[in-house]
């Protein structure tokens, strides 16, 4: 969080051990370990040392994504869950991803539980918020963007719907749900993971790992 430049800080505790390991510039309020207990939400683990920020600001679609240089984008549809949202993100780390589209009332902000399950990732990956997700799949096409939307019934297989040489934005919906019919049709590709047949689906934070990942791969 502390190397973030785009992330404003409000406040720093902490305790003179942990000062110590500041990076330069920063001029913490330096307390008791018990002080800093007090500040926290009970069972929060602080190890000498708790930031007060700014919420992260999302960028736009445009700045996000233009211009194309190979890396995916993940676009997250009706995903509400801050557990899922936040594994989504720490995936988008792990393999790469240029930037991760939300939609813009319906999900979750990158605070609490989120940012915790994303163990850092919202720091790495800006985020996007659209109003209209099917309006930012056909300008990311526009941009250049193989635009694939994840479906358990399409016949086409992700690997097959990622040869191409253009970078990818995967789509992913919520379990059960999945991907809106509209937003769907707005894309280039609908594609599937394939798994066994005893079981009808995946929980869309591990799509999401498996086409981020598979996306990295075609590029590698």
């Amino acid at each position: 969080m502390l190397a973030n430049p785009a992330r404003r800080i409000e406040r720093v505790v902490a305790t003179r051990n942990a000062a110590s390991r500041l990076p330069h510039g920063f001029e913490p309020h330096v307390l008791e370990p018990d002080a800093i207990d007090g500040m926290l939400p009970p069972g929060a683990v602080h190890q000498g040392l708790a930031v007060r920020a700014f919420p992260l600001e999302p960028i736009s679609l445009e700045a996000a994504c233009t211009p194309p240089d190979g890396r995916s984008v993940l676009i997250l549809d009706g995903v509400t869950d801050p557990q899922n949202v936040g594994a989504a993100f720490r995936s988008a780390a792990a393999f790469g991803a240029r930037a991760v589209i939300l939609q813009d009332r319906k999900s979750p902000p990158l605070t609490g539980a989120l940012a915790k399950a994303a163990a850092g990732a919202i720091e790495l990956v800006p985020h996007v918020r659209a109003v209209n997700l099917g309006r930012a799949v056909e300008t990311l096409r526009s941009y250049g963007y193989n635009t694939v939307s994840l479906e358990g019934e399409a016949t086409l297989a992700l690997a097959d719907a990622l040869n191409d040489k253009r970078p990818a934005a995967l789509v992913v919906g919520a379990e059960g749900k999945g991907v809106r019919a509209g937003l769907a049709e707005a894309c280039e590709n609908r594609a599937r993971i394939p798994i066994a047949p005893a079981m009808e689906s995946l929980n869309v934070s591990v799509a999401a790992a498996i086409s981020l990942y598979e996306a990295a791969r075609a590029k590698a």
